[in-house]
């Protein structure tokens, strides 16, 4: 139920962020279009002033009336003397100054029926016509006004607004984001967290009763004076107190590690020689369940600078696994070789193997692979995660490959001396 309440709260968030990014660029545009309809107010406000002023004087409308007379082509622009063109572009210019218009522009003026006057590169919005109503009494012709860098114009306009409206919504899709991801790892941190707290307590638990159990007997048990007696239960409360030690040993290693408080004592180590005694610690576990572990010391050359403890104690853990998780008897294989100047290391089993979906997730703290019908693995859910870091430390790496049903087979790569 919380957990269908969390995704129902990233739903709405996301489709409240949705709605409002919608209204963000839909103001963008709305702005972009404010700006177009106010430089085509100040574009027909120059235009309009600059036809009244030209015609009013008197002078300069003969001029042009007499150029219209001179051109007898109906389908381009009117060939304009050098003083009439100044005179209109003065008139223009003066007024884009006191409309603050500070734009490129150019300017035709136009016979009626013009088809082709016009070669500058600009859009069909960008261009302004007016007309010179009867310039000698006898011809009605159009001035027009082309700016072919209106769109450039508008957008640097409201570039500042622009820029950073488009940056604020990129940093709240990021940070929306981010929130997300951290929301997802914080609830599932939060439930392997609470696994492993339920493991501990029944990791903790099982030992404590024992230990309870052995002493009740002790003083009950009126035969407790015969030796085999106390041999049997001080023998149980010195297993289950170790079993206890070594449990938090591994919370309180792990811990340590994380934070680098543990140092490291590295030296040569003969790596064949480390797996030998590593198989010795761990081979009480494997004659109980009666396996069998073959070794196949292939390597040329097996020397590598480490902290024997740890190397030690990572080698015990992948073997412990391969026991817990084989059914019946268990059969382990260690393998080394080299690749280039590294040592490699392959432990496998014919255990219950590990599913696809969850091979990735096997190496995170605190998370232990669903066992099906086998509940009677116990562990806390570090001892990959241990591995990893152990391995990382020493400058190595560490692959797993496995099969449901068919086993699996962890890949060391450590560097050669």
């Amino acid at each position: 139920m919380k957990l269908n309440r969390t995704y129902l709260y990233v739903a709405i968030s996301s489709i409240a962020l949705f709605i409002v990014l919608i209204i963000q660029v839909n103001w963008i545009f709305r702005t972009a279009k404010i700006k177009e309809e106010l430089f085509n107010e100040k574009a027909n406000m120059v235009l309009s002033r600059t036809t009244d002023a030209l015609r009013s004087d008197k002078e300069t409308c003969k001029k042009i009336g007499a150029c219209i007379e001179m051109d007898s082509t109906a389908e381009s622009a009117v060939k304009l003397g050098k003083n009439e063109v100044h005179k209109i572009d003065s008139i223009l210019t003066h007024y884009m100054r006191l409309y603050n218009f500070h734009i490129d522009y150019a300017f035709v003026v136009v016979k009626p029926g013009c088809l082709s006057a016009i070669n500058e590169p600009a859009s069909a919005n960008a261009i302004y016509n007016k007309p010179l109503d009867d310039t000698d009494g006898k011809n009605e012709i159009e001035l027009k006004l082309i700016f072919p860098e209106k769109k450039q114009y508008i957008l640097a306009e409201m570039g500042t607004m622009f820029i950073t409206s488009v940056m604020l919504i990129l940093v709240v899709l990021v940070m929306f984001w981010r929130t997300i991801l951290s929301l997802m790892k914080e609830k599932k941190i939060s439930e392997h967290t609470t696994d492993f707290l339920n493991n501990m307590t029944h990791e903790f638990k099982t030992p404590l009763t024992n230990i309870a159990l052995a002493g009740r007997m002790m003083v009950k048990d009126s035969t407790i004076n015969q030796g085999d007696k106390i041999k049997h239960y001080s023998g149980i409360i010195l297993e289950e107190n170790e079993k206890l030690r070594l449990q938090v040993e591994q919370v309180l290693s792990m811990t340590a590690l994380e934070r680098g408080e543990i140092p490291f004592r590295k030296t040569e180590l003969d790596f064949h020689d480390l797996i030998n005694k590593s198989l010795k610690y761990i081979s009480i576990q494997i004659e109980n369940k009666k396996g069998n572990v073959k070794l196949n010391p292939d390597a040329g050359r097996f020397v590598v600078m480490g902290d024997k403890t740890h190397l030690t104690n990572a080698l015990c853990n992948l073997v412990d696994n391969a026991i817990k998780y084989s059914k019946g008897k268990p059969e382990l294989t260690i393998q080394t070789s080299n690749r280039g100047q590294n040592l490699v290391v392959v432990v496998s089993d014919k255990g219950i193997g590990i599913e696809k979906e969850y091979q990735k997730k096997v190496f995170d703290k605190f998370f232990r692979v669903p066992t099906g019908d086998v509940h009677d693995v116990k562990g806390f859910g570090l001892g990959l995660a241990y591995i990893k870091k152990i391995i990382e430390l020493h400058d190595g790496t560490i692959e797993l490959q496995s099969e449901k049903g068919k086993g699996t087979t962890f890949t060391i790569t450590l560097p050669n001396v």
